[in-house]
């Protein structure tokens, strides 16, 4: 059976869409966070980043209720069972962990040269996909998330001197691209659930146990001016870009959003050279020569074969199409959430690793 394509390019294009725009927020975050890194400590400064995530979304969810008078105001699916679980893990790894290390990370390299690095995220994330969670990724994934790896390793290089070796600074931010590799792979899981939620119980979660960490360490809160910048920073460049961020897992699956945010590093390091004045390096042309490559190698892809869908029953936000042919009453809009059967269907059309195309190949 063949179907139309047209829904297929809808989606694609929101999840494009969105994981630009999480890229674009979050690639704000290096820098401006290497500024703020002059006024605090790296623990209370991750604390914080993520504390004004939750903050954020938890007032946009109050007021959208208030608004609407809608339990849940934007039509997603609520958390349940064993969802939890899930975010536990991509809590404690990529809420807790990752942001640490990072800001550790930055506290000892230059923001743009930690920018870049932050690409390595995509390939570990693709290989954690492919290797444990058993997604399937083509081969112009697996080109553009070596080109990104490329890029990173480009920047370790220092000519003259020590040659190829890994510094302190730059060890810490790929152990935090890792711990964010099962963060997204995990979170991938949660996709079909309310975004919003997933990203504000995240946020206050780690934001409130990193800073009883910090100041379990001896660590002081910091001054009005700089709080108040992390937290709005954290608003932002954490809590709308990972809304964002699982909208578009949900519409391309986990190793192609994480090649397209695999975008943030260029505004991080661009910024980062206007804000803080560092220098364009050899090194970071060709990083950013071949992770522009690494991108437009996914944005050509094409992935189209007979495939099967087993039956199934779950609940998430859609709008009736090939793959949602159900029957309503009367004064049913779109989108709308609820709990839903899918047939058994076999047909061909064009897709990514969405919610309803996770089949082996």
């Amino acid at each position: 059976m063949m179907v139309n394509n047209h829904n297929y390019h809808n989606s694609t294009r929101y999840g494009v869409m969105a994981a630009l725009l999480s890229a674009s927020l979050f690639g704000m975050s290096t820098p401006v966070a290497k500024l703020l890194l002059g006024e605090m400590s790296p623990l209370p400064l991750a604390g914080l980043l993520y504390l004004g995530s939750g903050i954020g979304l938890f007032l946009l969810f109050v007021i959208r209720r208030l608004t609407t008078r809608e339990h849940m105001p934007f039509n997603e699916s609520r958390l349940r069972g064993s969802d939890y679980l899930y975010l536990s893990g991509a809590i404690s790894c990529g809420g807790i962990a990752a942001p640490i290390l990072l800001i550790y990370g930055l506290s000892i390299t230059s923001a743009s040269t930690a920018s870049l690095l932050l690409n390595i995220e995509g390939i570990l994330t693709t290989l954690t996909a492919s290797l444990i969670f058993k997604e399937s990724v083509g081969r112009r994934v697996w080109m553009a998330a070596v080109l990104m790896l490329t890029a990173s390793l480009t920047l370790t290089y220092a000519p003259y001197s020590r040659g190829w070796s890994l510094q302190p600074g730059s060890i810490l931010v790929m152990m935090a691209c890792l711990m964010w590799s099962f963060d997204n792979n995990l979170t991938r899981k949660l996709s079909h659930r309310s975004p919003l939620s997933i990203a504000c119980i995240k946020g206050l979660v780690a934001g409130f146990t990193t800073l009883i960490i910090a100041f379990t360490a001896g660590n002081q809160m910091p001054s009005l001016f700089p709080l108040t910048g992390a937290l709005i920073l954290g608003a932002f460049s954490y809590g709308a870009s990972l809304v964002l961020f699982v909208y578009a897992l949900r519409y391309l699956g986990t190793s192609r959003t994480s090649v397209y945010f695999g975008t943030a590093p260029f505004l991080g390091a661009i910024v980062s050279i206007l804000l803080l004045h560092e220098p364009i390096t050899i090194q970071l042309v060709i990083a950013t020569a071949l992770m522009l490559a690494g991108t437009g190698l996914v944005l050509k892809e094409y992935h189209e074969h007979e495939h099967e869908h087993e039956e199934l029953s779950h609940e998430h936000r859609h709008i009736h199409d090939e793959h949602h042919n159900h029957k309503h009453g009367d004064g049913c809009s779109e989108p709308h959430c609820h709990e839903h059967e899918h047939s058994l269907l076999v047909h061909s059309h064009a897709h990514v690793p969405d919610l309803h195309h996770y089949h082996g190949h």
